[in-house]
């Protein structure tokens, strides 16, 4: 594909794109169903209002790409690594998301309800008002993620690590933190969160 190519309306399916290099192709409106991506390697792309349906990114590399208020439904990501890369605004429905490598990006106001992000590497991932409701985030390291606002009701915590989070604005009777490691500020959010008066 050509770089910078804009491609508009369109609808993929079936198709094997598996080890191909895609650079700077901005995709706005399409449908992707069925397509195989494994082991390719995306580069400065963006999908803005797109719609995937058993797409396969395994092993695939994407860098500095966007996919923007766009729906990603029964995907596989098994052992993709996602660089930089920012998903505002996207939901993430019955994909499979284990193991997958993310080195920083922007994830606000994604949806990830219900899927399974157990033992996944979140440190320092931009998580803004994120919905995380009844996702599995065991064993997760959530360390100096941004989680202002996310939503984390019904969430299993069970040996995820939330220090150093910033859990400004999120309700925090929603969440069972049993098991979860949390800092000495984090903790008397959520005693006070429980009505209890906290004093020095």
């Amino acid at each position: 594909m050509d770089a910078d190519q804009v491609v508009h309306n369109e609808t993929f399916s079936g198709k094997d794109w598996a080890l191909a290099e895609v650079g700077r192709v901005h995709y706005e409106d399409c449908a992707f169903h069925d397509v195989d991506w494994s082991e390719a390697r995306l580069t400065g792309c963006t999908f803005t209002h797109c719609r995937f349906g058993n797409v396969r990114f395994n092993a695939a590399e994407l860098n500095n790409c966007a996919i923007l208020q766009s729906v990603v439904e029964r995907s596989s990501f098994f052992d993709a690594t996602l660089t930089g890369c920012k998903l505002t605004g996207t939901q993430f429905l019955d994909c499979g998301l284990r193991p997958l490598t993310i080195d920083g990006g922007d994830w606000g106001f994604v949806s990830l309800r219900g899927q399974n992000l157990t033992g996944a590497k979140l440190a320092g991932l931009r998580l803004r008002e994120a919905d995380l409701t009844g996702a599995d985030l065991s064993r997760a390291d959530l360390r100096d993620a941004d989680l202002f606002g996310a939503r984390l009701a019904d969430a299993k915590l069970k040996g995820t690590d939330l220090r150093g989070a910033d859990l400004g604005g999120v309700q925090l009777k929603d969440i069972d933190i049993t098991g979860t490691k949390i800092d000495v500020p984090q903790a008397v959010l959520f005693a006070a969160a429980y009505g209890a008066k906290v004093e020095g």
